[in-house]
This record gives C-alpha cells, sequence and structure tokens, in this order.
C-alpha cells in the first residue's frame, strides 16, 4: 500500500511569530512585557548588534539564525555569538567592534539580506535614512598618545561620520551627538590597549539595574 507524502508544513513568518509571543506575554500583564523587555536589554550590554537592528527581545523574536548577514559584510564585522552564552541568543549576529569597525557600507547589504526583519531600515520621509547608533566610542586620555604628550594622529581621518571626531590643540575627542559608534577610529587606533572604548548602548542597563 502507498503512502501519500505528507506536505510540508508551512513556515511560520517571523512577524506572526514575534506577534504571538508578545500577545502572550501581554496577556500576562504589562509588567511581565517590560520586564522581558528589560532582561533582553540588560543581556544585550555584552554584545554589539549589526546595524538597524531592531529592539533586543523584538530582535531574538525575529532572527531565525540564518546567517546571511554575515557574509553579506564584506570586511568581516559581523559574526555569530556562540554557544556558551545560552539558547537564546546563540547563532544570532553580533559585530566584532573591538576588532574591527563597521563601514556604514552603501546600500547597508546586511540589512538587505535579512528577510526576517530583525535588521530593518527606519521607516522616513527624509532623503537620507538616518545613520544607526551601533555603540558608544569614547576615548580613553591616559592612553591616547596626544593626551601624554607627543603628537599622533592615526585615527585623524578614520572617522565616516562628518563632525564625529574632532581636533582641539592636537587632541582628538568624540562629539557623542554625531558619533555612531561604529569603532573605525579604535581600528585605525595603534597604541595597545586601544585608547578608544567601544561599548554598548545598553551598558547604562547593566550599570543601573540587577540582572
Amino acid at each position: 500500500m502507498k503512502h501519500s507524502a505528507s506536505k510540508p508544513q508551512p513556515q511560520v513568518p517571523s512577524m506572526d511569530r514575534r506577534t504571538f509571543f508578545r500577545q502572550a506575554l501581554r496577556r500576562t500583564g504589562e509588567t511581565v512585557v517590560k520586564h522581558a523587555d528589560d532582561r533582553a536589554a540588560r543581556r544585550a550590554g555584552h554584545w554589539l548588534r549589526p546595524p538597524y537592528a531592531i529592539d533586543e527581545l523584538e530582535f531574538l523574536l525575529a532572527c531565525n539564525r540564518c546567517g546571511d548577514c554575515i557574509p553579506a559584510c564584506t570586511h568581516k564585522v559581523i559574526f555569530s555569538l556562540p554557544a556558551r552564552l545560552g539558547a537564546q541568543v546563540a547563532g544570532t549576529p553580533a559585530l566584532d567592534l573591538l576588532n574591527k569597525g563597521c563601514h556604514l557600507c552603501d546600500g547597508w547589504p546586511c540589512v538587505a539580506a535579512c528577510e526576517t526583519g530583525a535588521l530593518q531600515l527606519p521607516a522616513n520621509n527624509e532623503e537620507e535614512t538616518p545613520l544607526p547608533q551601533l555603540a558608544v566610542a569614547s576615548i580613553n586620555t591616559n592612553a591616547c598618545i596626544p593626551y601624554l604628550g607627543p603628537e599622533c594622529g592615526a585615527c585623524a581621518t578614520s572617522c565616516p561620520v562628518p563632525g564625529a571626531l574632532v581636533w582641539e590643540q592636537e587632541r582628538p575627542h568624540i562629539n557623542k551627538d554625531k558619533c555612531v559608534g561604529c569603532g573605525l577610529c579604535r581600528e585605525a587606533c595603534i597604541v595597545s590597549p586601544k585608547a578608544i572604548d567601544i561599548t554598548s548602548n545598553h551598558q547604562k542597563l547593566n550599570a543601573h539595574s540587577a540582572p
């Protein structure tokens, strides 16, 4: 007797999956939703997401760990988070801004490669899409050569964002209103350890909240 081949089950679109979990959370109350959001954001303080990543909890629900954004990054800045960080985040993409810089590529190929909406350009009516806030960059003046006396300038031409890295009295300063935390100045820095610190946008949550 022949058995008919079972039809493959259609995959649930990522947006439906996110909606399902969101509705389940809301049924248990807004307090639970906020707690889930805050917990995900606190954990995100330990890594840096690719450009235009949506909010962390939504990101985890949307990302299917396909890895398509990794080869799309020609500068090899994106990598998969390892399994030791837990099943919730294992295989999701992150930026290696401690060793490399994001080049803010034209057309955002990593975002274009994402079919689930985990990375998505913001909707806006402006001619230019606002740059993503990738991380927070700061200068360690105890390590930066110009702050110690001699001249340097290794990072002088590294910044792709006009006005984000400025020079005053031959010393670099980061304009936090314009800096997106791409890390290219850190990559260009010639001292060891680097004089540019890169931290997650979520670090403040870790500093003021319990894990």
